[in-house]
Parts: C-alpha cells; structure tokens; sequence
C-alpha cells in the first residue's frame, strides 16, 4: 500500500467521522429544542412570579402562575390588543424591526435601547373578585456593561412597586452586580413611581435617608457602581414613563385599557 492510499484513506475516515458528529450533533439540537423552549418558558413564569413577590419554593410554578395573564398592549395607544399572539410574540425581537417598532431620539432614549417596539406583553394578576391586583411590566436598559432585562411589578394603584427582578445582565459582581442581592431588591416593594404626575422614582446616591421627604421615591444606590445606578433609574423612569407603560397604567386604573 502506498503513502498515497494511506493518507487518502485517513483523510476519508477523518470526513466520515465529520459527518457522522454533525448529523448526531444537528440531531441532539433539534429534538432538545422543545425541552429548552419549555424550560426558557418555565423560567420566565418564575421570574415574573419572583418580580410580584408571589413565588413560592418548591411549588409548582405552572400552578402559580395560573392566577396571571398575559395581555398584549399596543404602546402607542396604551390599550390592550390582539393584534400579535401573546403566546409566540418576542418583543425584544420585535424592536429591532422598524416596521413593528419605533426609533428613539437621543432625548428619549434614556434607558440606551435604541428601538421601543409597538407592542408589549403585560402580566396581571387577578384577584378573587376578577379585578386586577397587580400588574407585571418588563423592562431593559443598560448599564455599565450590559443590558439588564427584568420585571417590575405594581400594585392596583398602578403607583406603588410591589417589587423588582432582574432575570438577565451582564453587570460586574459584587458592584453592578449587586441588582441580584435579595437585600437590595427588598427595598423595592413599597416604593411609589409617580408623584405629580411625573415619574419620580430613582436611585439615591448612597443610603436613602429615611427622615428625607423622597424616601417614599428613592433606593438605596449600589455602592461602587455609579453607571449601573444610573442605568436602573434610567431604565425604571422610561418604562413607566411616557414612551413606556405610562399611557396603559392611565388607561388601566381608568377602566378604559
């Protein structure tokens, strides 16, 4: 057998053996799709049950969840829709689309998104009457190094924070980071966004001063993350502003969303 043959026949089995790992690999990948479609699901459920303070460990999180629903609102008009699926809808996706989104202008844009989609999902949470208790908002922004995605939840005042989570961000730990410490986000609950109208909430600059007359508005800043700090507020004050969940907090405490 020549030289030749034999490095023919090793290049062969190397291509074989190529082709073998990608059709098991492509395999793997789409049969395990539906398992992580439902997992991503399944944690997003948690997440937003976490956000409102009605997560309970070791339960199930379908159960829980069974007391929300998932609306879709027309931003724009701040009124709920059908016009997308809630069920298939990625809102994110959706805002790098400018036929289903709006470009920013640099005034506006003060949570560093860019594009704001048209359309949103929200979460309420009925009580035993049928009335809504709670409503569960998303919001993005960045920050120091990334773009922090969570929940914020109000209470049926539409005004004050049940509480806040952030479920995805890339924030340096133990600065930026911190927006994950169960200490700080107990802070949250409580809180109010609005105060004459304009949305007030913000973090402080260090420890809030509870005797200060905007401790009802104010979090305590995370300690040696100034930018991270910022982009929180920023990104709380956009979404429940104006160009955000403002026009639908209105029209929902209205009766006419």
């Amino acid at each position: 057998m020549s030289k030749n043959d034999s490095i023919g026949k090793t290049l062969l089995v190397a291509f074989a053996l190529c082709i073998v790992c990608s059709v098991v690999v492509s395999t793997a990948a789409v049969m395990l799709k539906p398992a992580q479609e439902a997992n991503k699901t399944l944690d997003r459920k948690r997440n937003i049950l976490a956000a409102a303070g009605m997560l309970e460990e070791g339960a199930s999180i379908e159960a829980q969840f069974a007391q929300i629903q998932t609306r879709v609102v027309d931003l724009r008009s701040g009124r709920f829709t059908d016009a997308v699926d809630p069920a298939s809808y990625e809102p994110v996706k959706a805002a790098k689309d400018p036929s289903r989104s709006m470009n920013l202008s640099q005034q506006e844009d003060i949570a560093g998104i860019g594009r704001r989609e048209d359309y949103a999902l929200v979460y309420l949470v009925e009580s035993a009457s049928g009335d809504w208790d709670k409503v569960i908002l998303p919001v993005r922004g960045y920050g120091l190094w990334s773009t922090l995605y969570g929940f914020i939840a109000l209470e049926s005042d539409a005004n004050t924070v049940a509480g806040l989570g952030f479920y995805e961000h890339g924030e340096t730990p133990g600065l930026g980071g911190e927006v994950d410490n169960p200490r700080w986000k107990s802070q949250w609950p409580g809180k109010q966004v609005y105060r004459d109208g304009e949305v007030e909430i913000a973090l402080a600059k260090g420890s809030v001063n509870a005797d200060s007359p905007d401790s009802r508005w104010r979090v305590d800043g995370l300690s040696g993350a100034t930018l991270t700090s910022r982009g929180v507020t920023q990104l709380v004050q956009f979404w429940l502003g104006e160009q955000g969940y403002e026009p639908f907090l209105n029209n929902l405490k209205a009766g006419e969303a």
